[in-house]
């Protein structure tokens, strides 16, 4: 700014070639004495140093020379006035700026520095330069600093010390210099300013550095033009990016003060490589636990392997990711890798595959399908020097030689070079995958990964992958799941919202929109609460697919108080190195409790909850289904429960703690229940009744067990005469073991309340 150009203001005195009228002996205020008439001074045309100038005899003990024009004094502007001046007889005097302030008035300001340093002239005939610097704040460099009520100024110099010296003094010099002062009335320091070339080429590192230890808390500029940073640069002040940086891929670039995406994105001038960099300082940065997209999209045109980008791949300290939209750009980089390979499995190394034709061409994070793998089985790790693939799990399939396909989906955020990442969030983050790729895939190991208030919107293939066990104690809370198979029939439908290896996921408040499934949960202590997951389509007596898949047969879980909607929870063991039950536990450790159940056409033998043993000798222990709501629409269905025999049935006659009770049943042919209370009427007198459970046992199970018998009137034989024996219970009997006969002593007629038993108690 200066206010002579911006604003008119006249600043500058007259030469004194103009006339000395306008000059004052005194203040410089109107009506003073001037030296046009002073008898101790003239107007010299012909110096040899000034040409003009004005010769003045000091014979006062101050001597004033003051400009009569009255010059504006504004708050945040900055005057320098020089005089030059010499000696030329008699006794050598001081010289310094001299001033009259006063406010818009005209009134003296008295508390206001009246001049500036003092200069002793010490020859005849040297030319010296006196200045000082007026304004109203305390700046560097600042002589005399005026109070604000300061208005107008009349500018001079003043002669002190011994009297009778004479001097030549040059025309005196008024100037606008707040341009001085820029930086520190703007806040700003600009890099330029301390070697910034800026033209991408020139290493501008050094001159960063040395910008920001002069910054202090003001605001560094980084101008117009490309500035190449040659390594990792922590910027500590404040920063605003007018001009962009680059550099090398892993240097790294933290924004002390300006940690979040739109910061990023200005500097690096793109907002895909903004977000990468600002994601790879989040990983490096002490300072900073999360890295803020302010709400902003980002369009991603590749993978973000975030392990290669980081630089290493192990970390324990909590990070986060929030607020912001990631948005998959129509590329090819997206695109899936199949591969097929021969290899061998021996199910004494059950994670291994040995012998594996061409392994350096198989991804790690690569789907494994294939006779005898289950569902969700994942390339842990490669091991190229002996053929070997690790699996995230083992196959059920039995030892042998197979032919198996691996598909490596292409995922937005790649965590999988990761060996262990730990505590990892992602808040408020929309996955806008567009059918063209997946969300996220989770490192090979690790632990607590976080998805909070998340959206998943149509991933191609998957929207959450645990190769490993990063998945233990994962949180996926108040997510949203939308497949991008919405239009297909269920049965055709292959995507999945996300898979666990580990244990102890929390899964709650979710909503899922018509996967294949929901979740395929390995590992057990899950909690599954509050979840709205449906999976239906527009086909009358369609089939349905699984919501929830439990691969583990013991499971350890709840699932509560959720809206399982044209869909059903199945429990499978389609892990096991070995699917025929030899020992330990078997399928159960499961409470169901206080669920909505609904589905509409579908055929009658629909089932919401499914057992599916991959070899003989499973049975139930500690399952409780209880309090759940189950209800058609649009027809019936037989069963609310099923045991899937494709490879193998349970064995009905080792149940153990198997509660199926309290429920509402809406649309259901045979309502299932255990304990079931069966009301038996004998009309005839017989020593045998026969209690048939009516396909009520859960699962087409035997009837176990007798809990209790009443009579709820008095037995009587074909006498009438009343009976007072009691009968005793024969358990499993008929032919599909599902009755109870009471045997008396005499043939007895009369009405009965049995208690029957899925299970037994030992």
């Amino acid at each position: 700014m200066n206010i002579a150009v911006t604003q008119g203001l006249a600043i500058m005195p007259p030469p004194f070639s103009a006339g000395l009228d306008v000059w004052s002996q005194t203040t410089g205020r109107p009506g003073t004495n001037t030296y046009d008439t002073a008898g101790f001074a003239a107007f010299v045309p012909t110096d040899p140093d000034f040409g003009g100038c004005l010769e003045i005899q000091k014979i006062f003990a101050t001597t004033r020379l003051r400009w009569m024009g009255e010059v504006p004094i504004q708050p945040g502007t900055f005057l320098r006035i020089r005089a030059r001046i010499k000696a030329v007889a008699g006794v050598l005097p001081n010289v310094s700026i001299g001033a009259w302030a006063g406010t818009a008035g005209g009134v003296q300001v008295t508390s206001a520095t009246a001049n500036g340093p003092v200069v002793s002239l010490t020859s005849y005939g040297t030319v010296v330069e006196v200045s000082a610097i007026v304004g109203t704040g305390p700046r560097p460099g600042v002589n005399m600093v005026w109070p604000t009520n300061v208005a107008i100024a009349h500018f001079g110099i003043d002669l002190t010390g011994p009297t009778g010296g004479v001097v030549r003094v040059d025309d005196i010099i008024i100037e606008d210099v707040t341009n001085f002062y820029a930086a520190d009335l703007l806040g700003i320091v600009d890099v330029r300013d301390f070697g910034a070339v800026g033209n991408g080429v020139t290493n501008d590192r050094p001159a960063f550095v040395a910008a920001m230890a002069a910054a202090g808390q003001r605001k560094l500029l980084v101008p117009e033009g490309t500035y190449f940073i040659g390594s990792d640069l922590t910027i500590t002040t404040p920063v605003e990016f007018r001009g962009t940086v680059t550099m090398p891929d892993n240097a790294i670039l933290i924004l002390h003060r300006d940690f979040d995406f739109p910061s990023y994105e200005s500097a690096f001038g793109n907002g895909e490589l903004g977000f990468r960099k600002g994601l790879q300082a989040l990983f490096h940065s002490n300072q900073h636990v999360s890295f803020d997209l302010k709400g902003r999209r980002v369009e991603l045109s590749a993978p973000v392997d975030v392990a290669a980008l980081v630089g290493f791949d192990n970390i324990s300290t909590r990070l986060v990711l929030t607020n912001g939209q990631l948005d998959a750009a129509d590329v090819p980089a997206w695109n899936t890798i199949s591969v097929t390979r021969t290899a061998s499995y021996a199910t004494a190394q059950p994670f291994r595959l040995e012998g594996v034709s061409n392994v350096a061409g198989v991804p790690v994070g690569a789907r494994v399908s294939g006779v005898g793998v289950g569902r969700e089985v994942y390339v842990r790790a490669r091991t190229t020097a002996s053929s070997r693939l690790t699996l995230s799990q083992a196959l059920y399939g039995g030892s042998g030689t197979r032919s198996y396909t691996f598909e490596r989906y292409q995922y937005m955020l790649d965590f999988s070079g990761f060996s262990s990442l730990r505590n990892f969030e992602m808040h408020g983050m929309e996955f806008r995958c567009r059918g063209r790729c997946s969300a996220v895939m989770l490192p090979e190991g690790g632990r607590i990964f976080r998805f909070m208030s998340c959206d998943f919107d149509r991933p191609r293939d998957r929207a959450i992958t645990s190769i490993g066990t990063a998945c233990q104690g994962i949180w996926i809370d108040n997510c949203q799941f939308r497949s991008s198979q919405q239009p297909l029939n269920a049965q055709d439908r292959t995507v999945i919202g996300f898979n666990v290896n580990g244990n102890d996921a929390k899964i709650r408040n979710n909503r899922s929109v018509l996967w294949a499934h929901f979740g395929v949960l390995a590992g057990s202590g899950h909690v599954i609460i509050g979840n709205h997951f449906f999976g239906g389509d527009d086909q009358t007596q369609g089939p349905r697919q699984a919501g929830i898949v439990l691969t583990q047969g013991n499971v350890k879980t709840t699932i509560t108080g959720n809206y399982v909607d044209n869909s059903f929870i199945e429990m499978s063991n389609e892990y096991d190195v070995e699917p025929q039950f030899t020992t330990g536990f078997s399928f159960g450790g499961l409470t169901v409790t206080g669920n909505i159940f609904t589905a509409n056409d579908v055929s009658t033998s629909f089932t919401w909850i499914v057992i599916r043993p991959m070899g003989p000798g499973h049975f139930l222990q500690g399952l409780q289904i209880s309090g759940n709501v189950f209800r058609t629409i649009n027809g019936r269905v037989d069963r609310v429960e099923s045991v899937d025999t494709t490879f193998g049935t349970l064995a009905f006659n080792r149940f153990r703690n198997v509660i199926f009770d309290n429920n509402a049943y809406n649309g259901i042919d045979f309502p299932a229940e255990s304990p079931t209370v069966v009301l038996h009427d004998q009309n005839t007198e017989s020593t045998a009744w026969t209690i048939s459970t009516g396909a009520k046992l859960p699962f087409g199970g035997w009837a176990r067990t007798a809990s209790s018998v009443i009579l709820e009137n008095p037995a009587r034989d074909a006498n009438n005469a009343i009976r007072y024996e009691l009968p005793y219970a024969q358990v499993q009997q008929g032919v599909n073991n599902d009755e109870v006969r009471l045997r008396w002593p005499v043939a007895t007629r009369g009405r009965a309340l049995v208690t029957v038993r899925v299970d037994r108690p030992l």
